[in-house]
């Protein structure tokens, strides 16, 4: 038996993962009894524990507010331990802390099996499941186990084994008769053990959950916790914050750590609560559920004897002897067995960032955004109709102008017409939907799925074909019914300018909806794509009289640019001077298209440096996009950045 040597020389057991404690079967959910989980990758077990950890945000004002005063404490593999305390006692920061999801403003030690903890390898080895039901959309659950199983298994691991580790693992956690029902189909609790069997895939020796058990109701809430019982049990280290659990449930967990204001006023096992609340003046009532006891107690005065009492976290009631000091705790026969694994491990998973490469990442989510965007049937049906509708009413409203040659300026208005169109339709798009995406999006990349890169590009790769499907049926019936030249080479820069300032637009609405949400998105859309509307179009009939500087601004919108390319695709190139009934109209001005062009200010432009300008913007969105995208997602640098901003304004 391995035990803890503690700095009073005596002795406390104990039990590792695979010892005295009862089996996983012992444990398990009734649907589970006959189910274990050998199928999985191999991972030595990790110890956490953390020492005066310190963690300072601002206010809105500026002022510091601590949210975590000095605390320790420790979490042991083959523990099921939770993290209670009311609302506001820093319980999710914590538990983000632990984590690596924020590092600003902190300050203490954490450690893992002893040594200071490598952030990096760190987070490989946990998993952290949100306490949203942040699941993708659109796929089975059988599905969604398949592509993590692709995602978070290497190469070495054959497809016959990730698949048999999927099936065991929702035969263990309860799933298998849901396997074929979409993840937005899924019950309360499915969506849950749904969650936890996605992270389990890889076998991370460290679980953590934010509130797991919000929305469930207890029957749900019992099955949830034997599952997380069951798992700590094969040796991982599962730790989940619980806002206020029922008796039932409390006695469940091996390991229990209270939180209030920011003060650890209690860890130790959850059935030596009572005793310590007795020891300190506080007599929990026969048949009373000692998680609510505990939370009506925090009281002021309470909480600062509780925490002088467990020394702030220093201090841990693992037995009913006196309470006993964690900070030298160390594993007893089995130190250097388990080091050594654990430096091996982490030689092996500090050689590469992800388990698959880029390749097979950007393969596997293509495929997955593809089969979710089919499967959106009400969505590419709006789509469609929306692009059909459309075009019937601004090839209706311009009917037959394109080789009117009493009516230029009419077909101008119908070219403004072609690019709201695009301008509007893709950029809207990104605006509404990518938010909620993104929080899909950023539990997958913190849990370590894929790397970003792949991830962009598999986004912007799955939105073309149906967007340039429904672009092509616009741009068709608009431009036959507004009787535009039937040639195939204007067809084809109409259509392909028209293509690309929709690409535009979209590229711009995705860092909008990266940086804001959808209602501020919305808006600072609106208030941005006004003025570059209006740029667009200025100068209709000045000819060359634009003045150097609106000339100079003219250039700073993109929509300028799609604009001026469809124009030209209609117009330039030579076109042959348009028909003119002189019985009906003495004199028409416009039938030579060069005329046109100059007094719009297009004149000797060339559709090429267009279509250039265009991609210039194209490639400029995207990787604003991008960046975008990875400031939201590197936490400390945004922290960084707004108390730099927040120290500039101050000073000022």
């Amino acid at each position: 038996m391995d035990t803890v040597r503690l700095a009073s020389s005596q002795q406390v057991q104990v039990v590792p993962a695979a010892a005295s404690r009862a089996s996983p079967v012992d444990d398990a959910p009734p649907n589970a009894k006959k189910c274990t989980i050998s199928n999985l990758v191999k991972r030595p077990p990790v110890n956490i524990e953390f020492h005066d950890l310190k963690f300072t945000t601002h206010t809105s004002t500026g002022e510091p507010r601590n949210i975590l005063n000095s605390i320790s404490g420790r979490f042991l593999s083959g523990e099921l331990s939770c993290i209670i305390g009311p609302s506001g006692a820093g319980k999710t920061t914590l538990m983000n802390v632990l984590i690596g999801y924020l590092n600003s403003g902190l300050t203490g030690t954490i450690q893992t099996n002893g040594l200071p903890r490598n952030l990096r390898l760190f987070h490989k080895l946990s998993c952290y499941i949100m306490q949203d039901d942040l699941l993708q959309p659109r796929i089975t659950a059988l599905e969604a186990m398949t592509v993590a199983a692709e995602l978070k298994l290497g190469t070495e691991v054959s497809k016959r084994q990730k698949q048999l580790a999927v099936d065991e693992i929702m035969e263990t956690l309860g799933l298998t008769p849901c396997r074929n029902t979409r993840t937005e189909r899924l019950s309360g609790g499915q969506r849950k053990r749904l969650a936890v069997a996605l992270e389990l895939v890889n076998n991370p020796p460290v679980i953590f959950l934010d509130e797991p058990t919000t929305g469930l109701d207890i029957v749900a809430m019992k099955h949830l916790v034997e599952v997380l019982q069951l798992l700590a049990r094969g040796g991982r280290t599962v730790v989940a914050t619980i806002h206020q659990p029922s008796a039932s449930l409390f006695q469940q967990f091996d390991h229990v750590y209270v939180l209030c204001g920011g003060n650890c006023v209690y860890q130790g096992a959850a059935h030596q609560l009572v005793p310590f609340l007795e020891s300190s003046d506080m007599n929990c009532p026969k048949h009373y559920n000692p998680a609510d006891f505990v939370l009506e107690c925090l009281t002021p005065d309470n909480v600062k004897t509780m925490t002088a009492n467990i020394s702030n976290g220093k201090l841990c009631k693992t037995s009913s002897e006196p309470a006993k000091h964690v900070s030298s705790y160390r594993q007893g026969g089995s130190s250097n067995s388990l080091m050594d694994a654990h430096h091996a491990h982490a030689a092996a998973l500090t050689e590469t960032e992800f388990a698959t490469t880029f390749w097979t990442q950007l393969m596997v989510l293509s495929r997955r955004m593809f089969v979710q965007s089919w499967r959106n049937k009400i969505g590419l049906a709006i789509q469609m109709m929306h692009a059909i509708t459309s075009a019937v009413f601004l090839g209706g409203i311009f009917l037959n102008v394109g080789d009117n040659v009493t009516r230029p300026f009419e077909n101008f208005k119908f070219c403004i017409g072609v690019l709201v169109y695009f301008m509007f339709t893709h950029f809207m798009v990104p605006i509404l939907l990518y938010p909620s995406d993104l929080l899909i999006m950023k539990r997958e990349f913190f849990n370590r799925w894929y790397g970003l890169k792949s991830y962009y590009i598999a986004l912007t790769v799955s939105t073309l074909p149906y967007q340039w499907l429904c672009g092509v049926v616009f741009a068709t019936i608009c431009y036959l019914l507004s009787g535009q030249p039937m040639v195939w080479s204007r067809y084809a820069w109409f259509l392909g300018t028209s293509l690309v300032t929709g690409m535009c637009s979209e590229g711009y609405g995705l860092v909008l909806g990266t940086l804001f949400s959808v209602t501020n998105g919305s808006t600072m859309g609106t208030f941005s794509l006004a003025p570059m509307l209006v740029l667009a179009v200025y100068g209709m009939g000045y000819g060359k009289e634009v003045e150097p500087v609106y000339a100079y601004l003219m250039q700073l919108s993109y929509l300028r640019f799609g604009l001026v390319g469809i124009a030209l695709s209609l117009y330039s190139n030579d076109r042959p001077p348009m028909h003119c009934d002189e019985n009906k109209v003495p004199y028409c001005h416009y039938s030579n298209p060069k005329l046109l062009l100059r007094d719009l200010g297009m004149e000797g432009l060339s559709n090429h440096v267009q279509i250039l300008n265009l991609l210039v913007y194209l490639v400029l969105f995207r990787a604003t996009a991008y960046l975008a995208l990875r400031y939201r997602l590197t936490v400390g640098l945004s922290d960084r950045l707004r108390n730099y901003v927040r120290k500039i304004l101050r000073h000022k």
